[in-house]
């Protein structure tokens, strides 16, 4: 398990591999952000997207779904969230595109009221196909620093 305290900043990772499917853009869409360019070809093609696109929310659940499946990956004693700062789309994401996540952690934080745990802060950019990044974003994460051991009074 890496704790807080095995977190070193300047570390790199690159990581993911998201297919971006036609029908999870229409449906994700359709719940979450109906405009026309997310859901229809013909509405999509008069647009600056030139064609259906996905939900910049989608790009970011999408991410997070990678960002998960990399923190089972890497056993983080991960706690969480508080939010993600910065958040920028740079180019549309269309069906048949590949995603895949690169990180650079810039800051771990030991937390001043909670001894249990501390937060990092990390660079995030996603990636298409064409190694073009589709989004950018600084994410704060939660983490536990490493259990105390405890004494017995019969090693005393």
């Amino acid at each position: 398990m890496k704790y807080l305290e095995d977190m070193v900043v300047g570390t790199k990772a690159s990581f993911g591999h998201y297919d971006v499917r036609r029908d999870e853009v229409i449906e994700f869409a359709s719940k979450y952000d109906p405009q026309a360019f997310h859901l229809d070809d013909e509405a999509a093609a008069k647009t600056h997207f030139g064609r259906l696109s996905a939900s910049g929310w989608h790009t970011c659940a999408m991410t997070m779904a990678m960002l998960v499946e990399n923190l089972k990956d890497s056993d983080q004693a991960s706690l969480g969230s508080p939010g993600h700062d910065g958040l920028r789309w740079l180019r549309p994401v269309y069906p048949g595109d590949v995603l895949r996540v690169e990180t650079e952690l810039t800051e771990v934080r030991p937390s001043r009221s909670r001894p249990e745990m501390g937060s990092v802060h990390y660079n995030i950019t996603v990636f298409n196909q064409d190694d073009k990044p589709v989004l950018t974003m600084k994410s704060i994460g939660l983490m536990s620093t490493r259990p105390k051991q405890t004494s017995r009074s019969s090693d005393v």
